[in-house]
């Protein structure tokens, strides 16, 4: 994160700000309902909202409605960068006349907007002020009370529901409203950073094409936080996952890549799709093969440059690729899985300090893992290269 721009909290990945939210909503559900049998009206404590920061196109809306998915929860979206007015906060005043036989008993009351909740809705529940601080500064200070109190003067929040923000850096390019002590006290604060193996993970689960996910472990560096972010790489990916034969259509390919990211980063997917590197071998083709020396193959070919040059760089993503593919929640061992997973940590293209790093990360995931590399000659190698 620069260091001209302002932000709050620990830096932390996606998965790490997924991790906290767990415990702040866990923490502030159980706070409720303490304070509720406590309290005569049965009200409990409300719950302390909390803040995303983060750079644009990093995840942070997609880190919450995922949260909101996979547990089931309830889930109201609300922008207020949007609003022109007060009215689209509270809603717009209406008469109400309980008996028109009666003079002077008519009221003005409020409509909710309908991103509002409704009263019998209860939780749990999350609604996402999305890109809070790119509010104009008067809707800004008029979200303050719900902050505080999970109401305005017109609604409430039922019980259970949190309140989740999200906010870019203060400072450098962002056109953002400024958030006072009085504001930034009334929420708990984290900011979301980008991380390489956390994006690759998610992008596993979710789908994203495997050579777009081989492109980004083989250049991270071109993950620039301008034009090309993690949104606009999964955007640029989801348009070429249709396309079979990458290098036939690279005119499109190219065209595409322009259209959603930076110059640099587009020139660099071309030479890589050119260098052949999105043929870069599964590890599905590396833990399912039926025979060993195809692979082996395949991989030494992979391992070499013009002349005596040796690829670490496409080594070094295939280790990745494999690792995350290990570490994945629903990864189950086959027959073949762990005999081929010691071949290829045995392999002679394998650099000793990738061999060494791939065991050491392998057998600190635990479970079935550590089983699966129980080899006298994998051992005796990996303590030679110590």
């Amino acid at each position: 994160m620069s260091e001209s721009v302002t932000t709050y909290g620990s830096q932390l990945d996606s998965e790490s700000v997924t991790r906290a939210l767990e415990h702040i909503f866990r923490a502030n559900l159980a706070n409720e309902e303490r304070t509720a049998k406590e309290d005569p009206k049965g009200q409990g404590m409300r719950p302390t909202p909390i803040c995303i920061w983060g750079l644009h196109g990093i995840g942070k809306t997609a880190v919450v409605k995922s949260f909101a998915n996979a547990n089931g929860w309830k889930f109201r979206y609300c922008a207020p960068a949007q609003f022109e007015e007060m009215g689209d906060l509270h809603g717009l005043p209406v008469r109400s006349d309980p008996n028109p036989n009666i003079s002077g008993d008519e009221t003005t009351i409020y409509m909710p907007p309908e991103w509002v909740p409704k009263p019998d809705d209860e939780g749990p529940g999350i609604l996402l002020l999305d890109d809070l601080n790119r509010a104009d500064d008067r809707i800004l200070r008029g979200t303050m009370q719900l902050l505080q109190e999970f109401e305005m003067f017109s609604w409430k929040l039922p019980p259970k529901w949190q309140i989740v923000c999200t906010a870019n850096p203060e400072g450098g390019d962002y056109s953002v409203s400024t958030m006072d002590d009085a504001m930034l006290t009334r929420m708990l604060h984290v900011t979301m950073i980008f991380d390489l193996k956390a994006w690759s993970r998610w992008a596993s689960a979710n789908g994203v094409d495997a050579r777009g996910i081989a492109f980004v472990l083989t250049y991270p560096e071109v993950i620039t936080g301008k034009r090309t972010t993690p949104r606009t790489l999964a955007q640029f990916f989801a348009q070429i996952s249709s396309i079979a034969d990458l290098k036939k259509e690279l005119e499109l390919v190219s065209i595409l890549a322009n259209s959603s990211l930076d110059m640099v980063t587009a020139t660099t997917f071309v030479a890589f799709v050119n260098d052949d590197l999105e043929q870069l071998i599964n590890p599905a083709d590396i833990l399912d093969a039926p025979k060993w020396a195809p692979v082996a193959e395949q991989i030494k070919k992979l391992a070499s440059g013009k002349g005596d040059a040796k690829r670490v760089d496409r080594i070094a993503t295939i280790c990745t690729r494999l690792y995350l593919e290990l570490s994945a929640p629903v990864y189950k061992p086959k027959a073949k899985h762990a005999d081929n997973l010691v071949e290829f940590l045995m392999h002679a293209e394998l650099p000793n300090d990738l061999r060494f790093s791939l065991h050491r990360d392998l057998v600190a995931l635990g479970g079935e893992i550590p089983g699966m590399l129980r080899s006298p000659k994998l051992a005796k190698l990996i303590l030679g290269g110590i």
